[in-house]
């Protein structure tokens, strides 16, 4: 037989479980809260945008094109056997060519990899 007290006591550990997630719900909705707060006062310390007239302007030359250049590897010579220190080491690997026309693909080949063709014959 069911009593009203067994009914009671069978309900116990859903209710603490309901009540349990609840408490936790509400722990992170405070947080969250929190931190948004703070990153509202962190937004409000922050300086100010800069206005239209402090914002970067082209030149009074026009704007800067793209240089397209042959470029080839900067050797590093070792001539007496020490290691070279970080120092003596160029800024770029490269530098520019002094032959700049563009080396095209000679005729007959591929002209890119695994496209199936022959190759050069």
């Amino acid at each position: 037989m069911v009593t009203a007290s067994d009914a009671v006591l069978a309900m116990a550990p859903h209710l603490w479980a309901t009540l349990g997630a609840f408490i936790g719900g509400l722990v992170i909705v405070i947080v969250l809260v929190w931190a948004v707060a703070m990153g509202i006062g962190v937004m409000r310390r922050e300086p100010d945008r800069p206005t239209p007239s402090e914002q970067p302007h082209l030149p009074v030359t026009g704007a800067v094109h793209e240089i397209s250049e042959m470029r080839e590897p900067d050797e590093v010579h070792c001539d007496d056997g020490e290691r070279l220190m970080p120092y003596e080491l160029h800024a770029a690997s490269t530098r520019r060519s002094q032959d700049q026309h563009r080396h095209r693909w000679a005729p007959g080949s591929s002209g890119s990899f695994g496209s199936g063709g022959p190759g050069r014959t």
